[in-house]
Protein backbone atom coordinates (compact mmCIF):
# COMPACT_ATOMS: atom_id res chain seq x y z
CA UNK A 1 0.00 0.00 0.00
CA UNK A 2 1.20 3.29 -1.01
CA UNK A 3 2.73 5.38 2.03
CA UNK A 4 1.12 9.01 0.75
CA UNK A 5 1.52 12.02 3.12
CA UNK A 6 -1.91 13.18 5.26
CA UNK A 7 -3.53 16.31 5.37
CA UNK A 8 -3.51 17.48 9.13
CA UNK A 9 -6.22 19.46 10.39
CA UNK A 10 -5.81 21.65 13.51
CA UNK A 11 -9.12 22.97 14.84
CA UNK A 12 -8.12 26.08 16.75
CA UNK A 13 -9.97 27.39 19.78
CA UNK A 14 -10.13 30.39 22.66
CA UNK A 15 -8.05 28.73 25.27
CA UNK A 16 -9.77 30.82 28.17
CA UNK A 17 -11.86 27.96 30.74
CA UNK A 18 -14.78 29.01 32.66
CA UNK A 19 -17.25 28.97 30.24
CA UNK A 20 -16.01 30.20 26.74
CA UNK A 21 -13.36 27.37 25.94
CA UNK A 22 -16.83 24.55 26.98
CA UNK A 23 -19.19 26.67 25.09
CA UNK A 24 -17.34 26.36 21.65
CA UNK A 25 -15.30 22.74 21.64
CA UNK A 26 -18.24 21.16 19.77
CA UNK A 27 -18.46 23.39 17.38
CA UNK A 28 -14.81 23.69 16.47
CA UNK A 29 -13.72 20.41 16.56
CA UNK A 30 -17.00 19.83 14.06
CA UNK A 31 -15.67 22.43 11.89
CA UNK A 32 -12.69 20.10 11.47
CA UNK A 33 -14.53 16.56 11.01
CA UNK A 34 -16.60 18.74 8.64
CA UNK A 35 -13.76 19.82 6.09
CA UNK A 36 -12.10 16.33 6.99
CA UNK A 37 -15.27 14.63 5.29
CA UNK A 38 -14.99 17.24 1.87
CA UNK A 39 -11.38 16.35 1.77
CA UNK A 40 -12.31 12.26 1.70
CA UNK A 41 -15.00 12.79 -0.57
CA UNK A 42 -13.50 14.85 -2.94
CA UNK A 43 -10.24 14.41 -3.38
CA UNK A 44 -7.91 11.09 -4.54
CA UNK A 45 -4.36 9.82 -4.04
CA UNK A 46 -3.10 8.95 -7.54
CA UNK A 47 -3.54 5.14 -6.73
CA UNK A 48 -7.34 6.28 -7.02
CA UNK A 49 -7.74 6.06 -2.78
CA UNK A 50 -9.64 8.88 -1.13
CA UNK A 51 -7.33 11.49 0.51
CA UNK A 52 -6.39 10.60 4.48
CA UNK A 53 -6.57 13.25 7.39
CA UNK A 54 -5.52 13.33 10.85
CA UNK A 55 -7.09 15.56 13.27
CA UNK A 56 -5.67 17.30 16.75
CA UNK A 57 -6.41 14.75 19.55
CA UNK A 58 -8.06 17.95 21.09
CA UNK A 59 -8.53 21.25 20.15
CA UNK A 60 -5.64 23.44 20.36
CA UNK A 61 -6.24 26.41 22.77
CA UNK A 62 -2.22 27.11 23.63
CA UNK A 63 1.64 26.09 23.02
CA UNK A 64 1.35 23.18 24.47
CA UNK A 65 -1.76 21.56 22.29
CA UNK A 66 -0.15 22.62 19.34
CA UNK A 67 3.00 21.21 20.31
CA UNK A 68 0.92 18.01 20.97
CA UNK A 69 -0.62 18.25 17.87
CA UNK A 70 2.80 18.87 15.38
CA UNK A 71 4.13 15.60 17.55
CA UNK A 72 1.08 13.54 15.94
CA UNK A 73 1.22 15.01 13.00
CA UNK A 74 4.89 13.90 12.43
CA UNK A 75 4.24 10.54 13.49
CA UNK A 76 1.54 10.14 11.39
CA UNK A 77 2.89 11.22 7.82
CA UNK A 78 0.94 15.00 7.62
CA UNK A 79 2.42 16.55 5.10
CA UNK A 80 -0.09 19.46 4.75
CA UNK A 81 -1.35 21.64 7.50
CA UNK A 82 -4.72 23.08 7.65
CA UNK A 83 -5.80 25.07 10.69
CA UNK A 84 -10.04 26.11 11.53
CA UNK A 85 -11.74 27.92 13.89
CA UNK A 86 -15.10 29.52 14.49
CA UNK A 87 -13.86 32.18 16.96
CA UNK A 88 -11.17 34.35 18.27
CA UNK A 89 -8.24 32.53 19.57
CA UNK A 90 -4.33 33.11 20.44
CA UNK A 91 -2.70 33.78 17.24
CA UNK A 92 0.64 33.35 17.96
CA UNK A 93 0.97 30.80 20.60
CA UNK A 94 -1.73 28.21 18.05
CA UNK A 95 -0.02 28.35 14.73
CA UNK A 96 1.75 25.74 13.12
CA UNK A 97 5.68 26.71 13.07
CA UNK A 98 6.66 23.94 10.45
CA UNK A 99 8.47 25.40 7.85
CA UNK A 100 8.45 22.66 5.24
CA UNK A 101 4.65 22.48 5.64
CA UNK A 102 1.69 23.72 3.15
CA UNK A 103 -0.17 25.88 5.94
CA UNK A 104 -3.45 27.50 5.56
CA UNK A 105 -5.89 28.86 7.99
CA UNK A 106 -10.05 28.74 7.34
CA UNK A 107 -11.43 31.69 9.99
CA UNK A 108 -15.47 31.17 10.12
CA UNK A 109 -16.99 34.06 9.07
CA UNK A 110 -19.68 34.48 11.95
CA UNK A 111 -20.10 37.79 14.09
CA UNK A 112 -20.94 35.75 17.33
CA UNK A 113 -17.24 34.92 18.22
CA UNK A 114 -15.59 36.07 14.86
CA UNK A 115 -12.73 33.55 13.72
CA UNK A 116 -12.15 36.66 10.98
CA UNK A 117 -10.16 38.14 13.67
CA UNK A 118 -8.34 35.12 14.46
CA UNK A 119 -7.65 34.55 10.62
CA UNK A 120 -5.93 38.45 10.73
CA UNK A 121 -4.05 38.61 14.02
CA UNK A 122 -2.82 35.18 13.01
CA UNK A 123 -1.65 35.30 9.26
CA UNK A 124 -0.21 38.50 10.69
CA UNK A 125 2.10 36.08 13.25
CA UNK A 126 2.93 34.08 9.72
CA UNK A 127 3.81 37.14 7.95
CA UNK A 128 6.07 38.36 10.77
CA UNK A 129 7.68 34.80 11.01
CA UNK A 130 8.68 34.15 7.76
CA UNK A 131 6.10 31.18 7.41
CA UNK A 132 3.55 31.94 4.49
CA UNK A 133 -0.12 30.86 5.30
CA UNK A 134 -3.27 30.82 3.07
CA UNK A 135 -6.08 32.69 4.13
CA UNK A 136 -9.38 31.36 3.68
CA UNK A 137 -12.45 33.41 4.40
CA UNK A 138 -16.36 33.15 3.29
CA UNK A 139 -17.75 35.75 1.57
CA UNK A 140 -21.47 35.60 3.59
CA UNK A 141 -21.63 36.11 7.45
CA UNK A 142 -22.78 32.20 8.63
CA UNK A 143 -24.26 31.34 12.05
CA UNK A 144 -22.32 29.88 14.59
CA UNK A 145 -22.60 26.52 14.42
CA UNK A 146 -23.42 26.11 11.05
CA UNK A 147 -22.08 23.14 9.14
CA UNK A 148 -22.40 24.12 6.13
CA UNK A 149 -19.46 24.71 4.01
CA UNK A 150 -19.65 27.59 1.39
CA UNK A 151 -18.90 27.14 -2.47
CA UNK A 152 -16.15 29.97 -2.07
CA UNK A 153 -14.86 28.28 1.12
CA UNK A 154 -14.88 24.84 -0.42
CA UNK A 155 -13.03 25.87 -3.77
CA UNK A 156 -10.11 27.87 -1.75
CA UNK A 157 -10.20 24.69 0.37
CA UNK A 158 -9.57 22.07 -1.56
CA UNK A 159 -7.40 24.28 -3.93
CA UNK A 160 -5.31 24.50 -1.13
CA UNK A 161 -5.30 20.89 -0.54
CA UNK A 162 -4.98 19.42 -3.87
CA UNK A 163 -1.41 22.18 -4.63
CA UNK A 164 -0.16 21.24 -0.87
CA UNK A 165 -0.21 17.48 -1.76
CA UNK A 166 1.58 17.84 -4.81
CA UNK A 167 4.35 19.08 -2.52
CA UNK A 168 4.25 16.34 0.11
CA UNK A 169 4.00 13.82 -2.36
CA UNK A 170 6.62 15.01 -4.35
CA UNK A 171 8.71 15.64 -1.40
CA UNK A 172 11.72 12.75 -0.68
CA UNK A 173 10.83 11.49 -4.64
CA UNK A 174 13.59 11.00 -7.14
CA UNK A 175 14.02 11.86 -10.78
CA UNK A 176 15.71 9.59 -13.03
CA UNK A 177 17.23 10.93 -15.76
CA UNK A 178 18.16 7.81 -18.50
CA UNK A 179 21.19 8.76 -20.23
CA UNK A 180 22.04 12.38 -20.73
CA UNK A 181 21.64 15.40 -23.16
CA UNK A 182 19.39 15.55 -25.73
CA UNK A 183 20.01 17.26 -28.76
CA UNK A 184 21.15 20.45 -26.90
CA UNK A 185 18.11 20.48 -25.44
CA UNK A 186 18.80 22.95 -22.19
CA UNK A 187 16.18 21.11 -19.95
CA UNK A 188 18.23 17.57 -20.59
CA UNK A 189 20.65 19.13 -18.80
CA UNK A 190 19.44 18.32 -15.39
CA UNK A 191 20.08 21.09 -12.50
CA UNK A 192 20.00 19.05 -9.51
CA UNK A 193 20.43 22.29 -7.23
CA UNK A 194 16.77 22.95 -8.25
CA UNK A 195 14.97 19.68 -7.84
CA UNK A 196 16.89 19.94 -4.30
CA UNK A 197 16.16 23.51 -3.41
CA UNK A 198 12.61 23.84 -4.90
CA UNK A 199 11.08 20.53 -4.89
CA UNK A 200 12.80 18.30 -2.35
CA UNK A 201 13.57 15.84 -4.71
CA UNK A 202 16.67 13.89 -5.40
CA UNK A 203 18.22 13.04 -8.63
CA UNK A 204 18.73 9.53 -10.14
CA UNK A 205 21.03 8.75 -12.90
CA UNK A 206 21.66 6.45 -15.43
CA UNK A 207 23.26 5.61 -18.45
CA UNK A 208 21.48 4.82 -21.36
CA UNK A 209 23.52 1.60 -22.05
CA UNK A 210 21.77 0.25 -18.55
CA UNK A 211 18.46 -0.35 -21.02
CA UNK A 212 20.89 -2.37 -23.26
CA UNK A 213 22.09 -4.33 -21.29
CA UNK A 214 19.17 -5.65 -19.59
CA UNK A 215 17.57 -5.90 -22.77
CA UNK A 216 20.53 -8.18 -24.04
CA UNK A 217 20.91 -10.35 -20.33
CA UNK A 218 16.92 -10.59 -20.04
CA UNK A 219 16.83 -8.93 -16.78
CA UNK A 220 12.77 -8.28 -17.44
CA UNK A 221 9.94 -10.27 -16.14
CA UNK A 222 10.07 -13.02 -18.59
CA UNK A 223 6.04 -13.46 -18.21
CA UNK A 224 4.93 -10.00 -18.01
CA UNK A 225 7.06 -9.72 -21.53
CA UNK A 226 5.47 -12.67 -23.02
CA UNK A 227 1.80 -10.94 -22.11
CA UNK A 228 2.69 -7.39 -22.85
CA UNK A 229 4.20 -8.49 -26.30
CA UNK A 230 0.53 -10.55 -27.15
CA UNK A 231 -1.17 -7.41 -25.69
CA UNK A 232 0.74 -5.02 -28.34
CA UNK A 233 0.06 -6.95 -31.33
CA UNK A 234 -4.14 -7.35 -30.47
CA UNK A 235 -4.48 -3.82 -29.37
CA UNK A 236 -1.85 -2.04 -31.15
CA UNK A 237 -2.00 -1.29 -35.01
CA UNK A 238 0.78 -1.27 -37.41
CA UNK A 239 0.59 2.17 -39.65
CA UNK A 240 1.67 2.30 -42.97
CA UNK A 241 5.45 3.29 -43.94
CA UNK A 242 6.21 6.66 -44.91
CA UNK A 243 9.97 5.85 -45.09
CA UNK A 244 12.08 6.33 -48.48
CA UNK A 245 11.39 2.58 -50.30
CA UNK A 246 14.98 2.31 -50.28
CA UNK A 247 14.80 2.37 -46.40
CA UNK A 248 12.12 0.56 -45.41
CA UNK A 249 12.86 -1.92 -43.12
CA UNK A 250 12.13 -6.19 -43.96
CA UNK A 251 8.84 -7.91 -41.64
CA UNK A 252 11.57 -9.75 -39.74
CA UNK A 253 13.22 -6.27 -38.77
CA UNK A 254 10.05 -4.85 -38.07
CA UNK A 255 8.69 -7.44 -35.72
CA UNK A 256 12.63 -7.27 -33.86
CA UNK A 257 11.43 -3.98 -33.17
CA UNK A 258 8.20 -4.25 -31.40
CA UNK A 259 10.28 -7.12 -29.10
CA UNK A 260 12.62 -4.29 -28.71
CA UNK A 261 10.47 -1.65 -27.77
CA UNK A 262 8.30 -3.80 -25.74
CA UNK A 263 10.72 -4.74 -23.83
CA UNK A 264 12.50 -1.15 -23.29
CA UNK A 265 9.03 -0.38 -22.02
CA UNK A 266 9.17 -2.80 -19.10
CA UNK A 267 12.83 -2.04 -18.15
CA UNK A 268 11.90 1.93 -17.81
CA UNK A 269 9.26 1.46 -15.55
CA UNK A 270 11.26 -1.12 -13.24
CA UNK A 271 14.16 1.14 -13.80
CA UNK A 272 11.98 4.01 -11.88
CA UNK A 273 10.10 1.78 -9.71
CA UNK A 274 11.63 -1.13 -9.39
CA UNK A 275 9.88 -4.83 -9.89
CA UNK A 276 10.41 -7.52 -7.33
CA UNK A 277 10.50 -10.08 -9.50
CA UNK A 278 14.00 -9.04 -10.44
CA UNK A 279 14.98 -10.43 -7.11
CA UNK A 280 13.47 -13.15 -7.63
CA UNK A 281 15.80 -13.70 -10.88
CA UNK A 282 18.77 -13.37 -8.43
CA UNK A 283 19.13 -9.36 -9.11
CA UNK A 284 18.01 -7.81 -6.11
CA UNK A 285 20.16 -4.54 -6.69
CA UNK A 286 17.69 -4.24 -9.83
CA UNK A 287 14.70 -4.76 -7.90
CA UNK A 288 14.74 -1.96 -5.86
CA UNK A 289 14.30 1.13 -8.70
CA UNK A 290 15.14 4.49 -7.98
CA UNK A 291 11.94 5.88 -6.12
CA UNK A 292 11.34 7.78 -9.53
CA UNK A 293 8.38 9.78 -9.52
CA UNK A 294 9.51 10.88 -12.80
CA UNK A 295 11.71 10.29 -15.15
CA UNK A 296 13.14 11.35 -18.59
CA UNK A 297 14.53 9.17 -21.72
CA UNK A 298 17.41 10.64 -23.91
CA UNK A 299 16.81 8.46 -26.79
CA UNK A 300 18.19 11.14 -29.53
CA UNK A 301 20.55 10.98 -30.72
CA UNK A 302 23.23 8.31 -29.84
CA UNK A 303 20.75 5.78 -28.66
CA UNK A 304 18.21 6.43 -31.90
CA UNK A 305 21.70 6.66 -34.59
CA UNK A 306 21.23 2.78 -34.05
CA UNK A 307 18.75 1.33 -31.83
CA UNK A 308 14.88 2.02 -32.09
CA UNK A 309 13.37 4.83 -30.65
CA UNK A 310 11.75 5.30 -27.08
CA UNK A 311 8.28 6.58 -28.52
CA UNK A 312 6.62 3.53 -27.83
CA UNK A 313 7.63 3.08 -23.91
CA UNK A 314 6.80 6.63 -23.36
CA UNK A 315 3.75 7.08 -24.68
CA UNK A 316 2.74 3.47 -22.90
CA UNK A 317 4.15 4.57 -19.58
CA UNK A 318 2.09 7.90 -19.83
CA UNK A 319 -0.72 6.42 -20.62
CA UNK A 320 -3.08 5.25 -17.75
CA UNK A 321 -3.36 1.94 -18.93
CA UNK A 322 -1.66 -1.18 -20.29
CA UNK A 323 -1.41 -4.58 -20.51
CA UNK A 324 -1.70 -4.96 -17.36
CA UNK A 325 -4.73 -2.93 -17.29
CA UNK A 326 -5.43 0.30 -15.65
CA UNK A 327 -3.11 2.12 -13.93
CA UNK A 328 -1.94 5.41 -12.21
CA UNK A 329 0.08 7.17 -15.16
CA UNK A 330 3.95 7.12 -15.00
CA UNK A 331 5.47 10.67 -16.13
CA UNK A 332 8.14 10.06 -18.78
CA UNK A 333 9.86 13.22 -20.14
CA UNK A 334 10.95 12.45 -23.71
CA UNK A 335 14.18 13.69 -24.73
CA UNK A 336 15.10 13.57 -20.84
CA UNK A 337 13.71 17.40 -20.75
CA UNK A 338 13.23 17.24 -17.45
CA UNK A 339 11.73 20.84 -16.97
CA UNK A 340 8.51 19.38 -19.21
CA UNK A 341 9.23 16.48 -17.02
CA UNK A 342 8.23 18.74 -13.95
CA UNK A 343 5.70 20.26 -15.39
CA UNK A 344 4.40 17.06 -16.04
CA UNK A 345 4.49 16.35 -12.85
CA UNK A 346 2.72 19.67 -11.78
CA UNK A 347 -0.12 18.78 -14.04
CA UNK A 348 -0.33 15.55 -12.95
CA UNK A 349 -0.65 15.76 -9.20
CA UNK A 350 -2.60 18.71 -9.07
CA UNK A 351 -5.02 16.28 -11.33
CA UNK A 352 -4.61 12.79 -11.37
CA UNK A 353 -4.49 12.71 -14.71
CA UNK A 354 -2.16 11.89 -17.90
CA UNK A 355 -0.19 14.51 -19.62
CA UNK A 356 0.04 15.25 -23.08
CA UNK A 357 4.15 15.76 -24.07
CA UNK A 358 4.62 17.82 -26.67
CA UNK A 359 6.15 20.18 -29.21
CA UNK A 360 4.66 24.20 -29.47
CA UNK A 361 5.72 24.04 -32.70
CA UNK A 362 3.81 26.16 -34.99
CA UNK A 363 1.23 29.65 -35.05
CA UNK A 364 -1.06 28.91 -37.77
CA UNK A 365 -2.41 32.69 -38.39
CA UNK A 366 -6.13 32.99 -40.23
CA UNK A 367 -4.29 34.03 -43.30
CA UNK A 368 -1.70 31.26 -43.65
CA UNK A 369 -4.60 28.64 -42.97
CA UNK A 370 -6.38 30.27 -46.46
CA UNK A 371 -3.44 30.40 -48.02
CA UNK A 372 -2.47 26.97 -47.78
CA UNK A 373 -6.15 25.22 -47.30
CA UNK A 374 -8.53 27.40 -48.70
CA UNK A 375 -10.30 27.45 -45.68
CA UNK A 376 -10.46 30.83 -43.03
CA UNK A 377 -10.79 29.72 -39.43
CA UNK A 378 -14.29 30.91 -38.10
CA UNK A 379 -15.60 30.41 -33.95
CA UNK A 380 -13.49 29.81 -31.29
CA UNK A 381 -10.24 29.69 -34.06
CA UNK A 382 -11.07 32.94 -35.69
CA UNK A 383 -7.94 34.83 -34.61
CA UNK A 384 -5.42 31.31 -35.63
CA UNK A 385 -4.13 28.16 -33.01
CA UNK A 386 -1.24 26.18 -31.87
CA UNK A 387 -0.37 23.04 -33.43
CA UNK A 388 1.03 20.79 -30.95
CA UNK A 389 2.90 17.99 -31.94
CA UNK A 390 5.84 15.74 -30.86
CA UNK A 391 7.45 12.80 -31.97
CA UNK A 392 4.90 9.98 -31.45
CA UNK A 393 5.39 10.00 -27.49
CA UNK A 394 2.42 11.55 -25.76
CA UNK A 395 -0.06 9.57 -23.89
CA UNK A 396 -3.79 7.61 -25.81
CA UNK A 397 -5.44 9.51 -23.54
CA UNK A 398 -4.52 12.37 -25.08
CA UNK A 399 -6.55 11.04 -27.90
CA UNK A 400 -9.91 12.50 -26.56
CA UNK A 401 -11.48 9.08 -26.83
CA UNK A 402 -12.93 9.07 -22.81
CA UNK A 403 -16.50 10.63 -22.59
CA UNK A 404 -18.35 12.49 -19.93
CA UNK A 405 -21.60 13.49 -20.57
CA UNK A 406 -21.16 12.70 -24.57
CA UNK A 407 -17.81 14.99 -24.60
CA UNK A 408 -14.89 14.41 -25.01
CA UNK A 409 -12.91 14.46 -21.34
CA UNK A 410 -9.12 12.89 -19.93
CA UNK A 411 -10.14 11.29 -16.70
CA UNK A 412 -8.39 9.65 -13.76
CA UNK A 413 -7.52 6.20 -14.55
CA UNK A 414 -10.01 4.83 -11.96
CA UNK A 415 -12.89 6.33 -13.91
CA UNK A 416 -11.58 4.62 -17.10
CA UNK A 417 -13.73 1.90 -18.65
CA UNK A 418 -12.76 -0.79 -20.24
CA UNK A 419 -14.67 0.35 -23.59
CA UNK A 420 -12.98 4.35 -23.37
CA UNK A 421 -9.10 2.13 -23.18
CA UNK A 422 -10.20 0.39 -26.55
CA UNK A 423 -11.56 2.99 -28.25
CA UNK A 424 -7.94 5.14 -27.10
CA UNK A 425 -5.80 2.69 -28.81
CA UNK A 426 -8.00 1.82 -31.71
CA UNK A 427 -7.74 5.62 -32.22
CA UNK A 428 -3.87 5.88 -32.36
CA UNK A 429 -2.01 4.09 -35.11
CA UNK A 430 1.88 3.27 -34.90
CA UNK A 431 3.96 4.01 -38.01
CA UNK A 432 7.45 2.59 -38.46
CA UNK A 433 9.88 5.37 -37.10
CA UNK A 434 11.15 7.85 -39.61
CA UNK A 435 14.41 6.69 -40.62
CA UNK A 436 15.52 10.26 -41.37
CA UNK A 437 14.59 11.17 -37.79
CA UNK A 438 15.16 7.58 -36.28
CA UNK A 439 17.93 5.67 -37.82
CA UNK A 440 17.55 2.84 -35.35
CA UNK A 441 14.00 2.23 -36.16
CA UNK A 442 10.96 1.97 -33.70
CA UNK A 443 7.46 2.97 -33.79
CA UNK A 444 5.64 6.52 -33.10
CA UNK A 445 1.98 7.23 -32.36
CA UNK A 446 -0.34 9.02 -34.78
CA UNK A 447 -3.48 10.01 -33.23
CA UNK A 448 -5.58 13.29 -33.73
CA UNK A 449 -6.50 15.01 -30.48
CA UNK A 450 -10.78 15.74 -30.52
CA UNK A 451 -12.00 18.67 -30.12
CA UNK A 452 -13.66 20.91 -27.91
CA UNK A 453 -11.83 19.79 -24.52
CA UNK A 454 -10.63 22.51 -21.54
CA UNK A 455 -6.91 22.24 -21.19
CA UNK A 456 -4.27 24.19 -19.45
CA UNK A 457 -0.65 23.95 -20.96
CA UNK A 458 2.46 24.83 -18.53
CA UNK A 459 5.94 24.79 -19.21
CA UNK A 460 8.18 25.53 -16.03
CA UNK A 461 11.92 27.22 -17.53
CA UNK A 462 14.85 28.26 -15.72
CA UNK A 463 16.06 32.01 -15.86
CA UNK A 464 19.86 32.74 -15.26
CA UNK A 465 19.34 35.40 -12.03
CA UNK A 466 15.96 34.83 -11.58
CA UNK A 467 15.63 30.88 -11.27
CA UNK A 468 12.32 28.77 -12.17
CA UNK A 469 9.66 30.84 -13.97
CA UNK A 470 5.93 29.13 -14.58
CA UNK A 471 4.11 29.82 -17.59
CA UNK A 472 0.40 28.77 -18.24
CA UNK A 473 -1.91 29.35 -20.94
CA UNK A 474 -5.29 27.59 -20.46
CA UNK A 475 -7.74 27.49 -23.77
CA UNK A 476 -9.49 24.71 -25.57
CA UNK A 477 -8.49 21.62 -28.18
CA UNK A 478 -9.60 22.15 -31.71
CA UNK A 479 -10.85 20.17 -34.50
CA UNK A 480 -10.49 21.33 -37.66
CA UNK A 481 -11.90 20.03 -40.93
CA UNK A 482 -10.85 16.69 -42.55
CA UNK A 483 -8.87 18.31 -45.43
CA UNK A 484 -7.73 21.66 -43.72
CA UNK A 485 -6.18 18.93 -40.95
CA UNK A 486 -4.86 16.74 -43.29
CA UNK A 487 -2.90 19.88 -45.49
CA UNK A 488 -1.87 21.35 -42.41
CA UNK A 489 -1.01 18.10 -40.46
CA UNK A 490 1.55 16.42 -43.39
CA UNK A 491 3.40 19.74 -43.80
CA UNK A 492 5.34 18.25 -40.56
CA UNK A 493 6.25 14.70 -39.60
CA UNK A 494 2.69 12.35 -40.60
CA UNK A 495 3.54 9.65 -38.10
CA UNK A 496 2.87 11.86 -35.04
CA UNK A 497 0.18 12.64 -32.50
CA UNK A 498 -1.37 16.16 -33.20
CA UNK A 499 -3.22 18.51 -30.97
CA UNK A 500 -4.51 21.82 -31.96
CA UNK A 501 -4.78 24.52 -29.26
CA UNK A 502 -6.55 27.29 -29.21
CA UNK A 503 -5.65 29.82 -25.81
CA UNK A 504 -8.21 32.50 -24.27
CA UNK A 505 -7.07 35.18 -24.91
CA UNK A 506 -7.14 38.77 -22.81
CA UNK A 507 -6.19 41.37 -25.22
CA UNK A 508 -3.14 41.86 -23.37
CA UNK A 509 0.57 41.26 -22.77
CA UNK A 510 1.23 37.85 -23.47
CA UNK A 511 -2.35 36.84 -24.44
CA UNK A 512 -3.24 40.20 -26.36
CA UNK A 513 -3.37 37.38 -29.17
CA UNK A 514 -2.78 33.69 -30.19
CA UNK A 515 0.39 34.57 -31.92
CA UNK A 516 1.49 36.51 -28.48
CA UNK A 517 0.94 33.24 -26.52
CA UNK A 518 3.45 31.68 -29.48
CA UNK A 519 5.62 34.35 -29.27
CA UNK A 520 5.97 34.02 -25.43
CA UNK A 521 6.35 30.77 -24.95
CA UNK A 522 9.72 30.03 -23.16
CA UNK A 523 10.56 26.26 -24.66
CA UNK A 524 9.83 24.42 -27.29
CA UNK A 525 8.07 21.79 -25.03
CA UNK A 526 4.79 22.43 -22.97
CA UNK A 527 3.20 20.20 -20.63
CA UNK A 528 -0.73 20.16 -21.59
CA UNK A 529 -3.35 18.91 -18.74
CA UNK A 530 -7.10 18.15 -19.64
CA UNK A 531 -9.30 21.15 -17.77
CA UNK A 532 -8.97 24.39 -16.60
CA UNK A 533 -6.07 24.12 -13.91
CA UNK A 534 -4.38 27.18 -14.11
CA UNK A 535 -5.88 28.66 -10.41
CA UNK A 536 -4.29 25.45 -9.13
CA UNK A 537 -1.07 25.65 -11.12
CA UNK A 538 -0.33 29.33 -9.56
CA UNK A 539 -1.24 27.97 -6.03
CA UNK A 540 1.26 25.40 -6.24
CA UNK A 541 3.81 27.39 -7.76
CA UNK A 542 3.86 30.09 -4.63
CA UNK A 543 3.55 27.41 -2.19
CA UNK A 544 7.57 26.06 -3.68
CA UNK A 545 8.38 29.69 -4.36
CA UNK A 546 7.97 29.76 -7.91
CA UNK A 547 6.98 33.25 -9.71
CA UNK A 548 4.85 32.72 -12.30
CA UNK A 549 5.85 35.02 -15.48
CA UNK A 550 2.50 34.37 -17.95
CA UNK A 551 -1.14 33.12 -17.27
CA UNK A 552 -4.36 33.56 -18.16
CA UNK A 553 -6.23 32.92 -14.83
CA UNK A 554 -9.20 35.26 -14.12
CA UNK A 555 -8.03 37.83 -11.05
CA UNK A 556 -10.87 36.14 -8.49
CA UNK A 557 -9.26 32.72 -9.02
CA UNK A 558 -5.51 33.56 -7.90
CA UNK A 559 -5.29 32.04 -4.85
CA UNK A 560 -1.63 32.94 -2.92
CA UNK A 561 -0.22 33.15 0.48
CA UNK A 562 -1.95 35.97 2.37
CA UNK A 563 2.19 37.64 2.95
CA UNK A 564 2.07 38.35 -1.13
CA UNK A 565 -0.46 41.11 -0.51
CA UNK A 566 2.35 43.23 1.36
CA UNK A 567 4.50 42.99 -2.09
CA UNK A 568 2.32 45.42 -3.84
CA UNK A 569 -0.48 45.94 -5.76
CA UNK A 570 0.34 44.51 -8.53
CA UNK A 571 0.02 40.62 -8.60
CA UNK A 572 2.86 39.25 -10.68
CA UNK A 573 5.68 41.78 -9.59
CA UNK A 574 4.34 40.65 -5.93
CA UNK A 575 4.61 37.72 -6.68
CA UNK A 576 8.25 37.98 -7.85
CA UNK A 577 9.02 39.76 -5.07
CA UNK A 578 7.55 37.74 -2.31
CA UNK A 579 9.49 34.64 -3.94
CA UNK A 580 12.59 36.28 -4.14
CA UNK A 581 12.21 37.04 -0.26
CA UNK A 582 11.23 33.91 0.97
CA UNK A 583 13.54 31.57 -1.31
CA UNK A 584 13.42 27.80 -2.43
CA UNK A 585 11.13 25.98 0.12
CA UNK A 586 14.17 23.48 1.01
CA UNK A 587 16.97 25.85 1.20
Amino acid sequence: MNNYPKIGIRPIIDGRLGGIRESLEETTMNMAQDVAALFQSELRYPDGSPVQCVIADTCIGGVREAADCAQKFEAENVGVSLSVTPCWCYGSETMDMNPLLPKAIWGFNGTERPGAVYLAATLAAHNQKGLPAFGIYGEDVQDMGDRFIPDDVKEKLLSFARAGLAVAIMRGKSYLAIGSVSMGIVGSIVDADFFQNYLGMRNEYVDSSEVLRRIQLNLFDQDEYERALAWTKKYCKEGEDFNQSHKVKSRAEKDNDWEFVVKMTLIIRDLMIGNKKLKDMGYAEEAHGHHALVSGFQGQRQWTDFLPNGDFSEALLNSSFDWNGKRAPFIVATENDSLNGVSMLFNYLLTNKAQIFADVRTFWSPDAVERVSGWRPTGVAQHGFIHLINSGAATLDGTGKQKYEGEPVMKPHWEISDEEVEACLAATTWHPANLDYFRGGGYSSKFLTEGGMPVTMCRLNLVKGVGPVLQLAEGWTLELPENVNKLLDERTDRTWPTTWFVPKTTGEGAFRDVYSVMAAWGSNHGAISHGHIGADLLTLAAMLRIPVCMHNVESPRIFRPSAWNAFGMDHEGADYRACASYGPLYK
